[in-house]
């Protein structure tokens, strides 16, 4: 398949995911405008909203039960963000739900007091106490000092509080669920929800036989970065990707924890898997730990950060710290199917104790035409590369040796605050969006 005909697939397959959100989202609510009584504004109004709420919760738990298919077309920075988004409005209409319900009966206020509500109504507040404090959790996530994996487990049970009220608040209602026409439909909701719950929780971790990989070794690249090398246990095609996109790994076949880390190795050889990762917790000192022989199990690939996806004449690859790790696999997979594109990597670290793959990025510009540029947030005395920030006047010193007449894509990976700078530098240069590929630490 070529770039044209890949991108055209692309497009394609973004149309059919909008197309199938909407109907999600939107079909409900229009399928009961189109068969109910007339009813009285309110009275209509509480219903609708109450149903584009419902949808809308069903479609933000789909989002990032990893549907490769979506992350692919879309990103998974677009999808988290759009889970986020919806989750939103989702507060916003219960809101809504709320007024109406109140404005069609005033009387209806006493639903609010949970001691003397009916189950109904408990149910309801009980939803709505949960979705709230779960969107300051997501919202203030970066604020909250929580370890990943509490934060996960927690963000995880306040989403089933939130299903389960609803879920309840609608059957115990006995309205909709008893219609000829909305019954079906509500319960076809309900499906939709458990079935991505069964294959996102048990389904993968279980039934997928392939996903179980062995380590080979496990090296040290420094104090708190550790890569890990795996060959698949009984799949022999191996784990096969495009350069720069991500899998989540597991040390348990059960999805008891699991974190998403970025594929480091060359997608030329699938039977050759690299992860390298950073971090001082339990996770990481695990895998710090591990042995030749034992087994890790890996759910992937996902993601469409990956210079596969856009026909580009050259590529500038600009990473902070561990961001460095999709850079690596495409320029690995660039040396080994001898790509001869330019490629200009710029590289962001605290000081040189933190600039990983030094030699090997020197050992890879024998076989590609690749120039890397090193910056130190914190540099010693002694050093006399790049310093501070990925400013205009950086940038434009690394593009010095290359044509930008030609195309040139430019892929961002690391914190958001770097990529939100560098995007404000690109942004100056005239660098259109559309030739701009980001990928942030910020996507749980």
């Amino acid at each position: 398949m070529d770039r044209t005909t890949d991108r055209a697939s692309h497009a394609g397959a973004r149309a059919v995911w909008v197309a199938v959100l909407l109907v999600v989202l939107a079909g409900p609510a229009a399928v009961y405008l189109s068969t109910s009584a007339p009813a009285g504004l309110w009275k209509q109004l509480s219903s609708v909203t109450g149903l584009v709420a419902l949808s809308g919760l069903v479609c933000t738990a789909a989002l990032p039960s990893r549907l490769r298919g979506l992350t692919r077309a879309f990103g998974i920075e677009t999808v988290v963000g759009l889970h986020r988004q919806l989750g939103i409005l989702c507060a916003v209409l219960i809101a809504a739900h709320l007024a109406a319900v109140v404005a069609a009966n005033p009387a209806q206020v006493a639903l609010l007091m949970v001691p003397t509500a009916p189950a109904r109504a408990r149910a309801a507040v009980g939803a709505s106490v949960a979705l709230a404090l779960l969107l300051v959790l997501a919202l203030e996530r970066r604020r909250i000092k929580a370890r990943y994996e509490v934060w996960r487990w927690l963000h995880l049970f306040l989403a089933v509080l939130v299903l389960g009220g609803s879920a309840l608040h609608v059957l115990w209602l006995k309205q909709m669920v008893t219609d000829a026409v909305m019954g079906p439909i509500l319960a076809g909701l309900g499906l939709l929800v458990v079935a991505v719950f069964v294959m996102r929780w048990w389904g993968r971790s279980v039934l997928d036989r392939g996903g179980e990989f062995v380590i080979q070794h496990v090296r040290a690249e420094n104090p708190t970065v550790t890569t890990m090398v795996l060959a698949p246990r009984e799949r022999a095609e191996g784990l096969r990707f495009s350069p720069g996109q991500f899998a989540w790994v597991r040390l348990q076949r059960s999805a008891v924890e699991e974190h998403p880390f970025t594929i480091a190795s060359s997608a030329h050889d699938p039977l050759h898997t690299e992860f390298t990762i950073r971090g001082s917790g339990d996770f990481a000192s695990s895998v710090r730990d591990l042995r030749p022989g034992e087994s890790v199990w890996v759910d992937g690939p996902y993601g469409s950060f990956t210079c596969d996806a856009v026909p580009t004449e050259g590529l500038v690859l600009i990473a902070a710290g561990v961001g460095i790790t999709p850079m690596m696999s495409m320029l690995r997979t660039a040396a080994d199917r001898g790509d001869q594109r330019p490629h200009r990597l710029v590289y962001v670290a605290r000081d040189t104790g933190d600039l990983l793959f030094r030699d090997e990025l020197a050992m890879l510009r024998r076989y590609l035409d690749l120039e890397v540029t090193e910056v130190l947030r914190r540099p010693s005395a002694s050093w006399t590369g790049a310093t501070g920030e990925i400013d205009v006047a950086l940038l434009q010193t690394v593009l010095a040796t290359v044509d930008i007449a030609q195309r040139l894509d430019y892929f961002l990976c690391g914190p958001p605050s770097m990529v939100d700078d560098v995007l404000g530098a690109l942004t100056a240069m005239g660098v259109p969006d559309d030739h701009i590929h980001t990928e942030q630490f910020d996507m749980a």
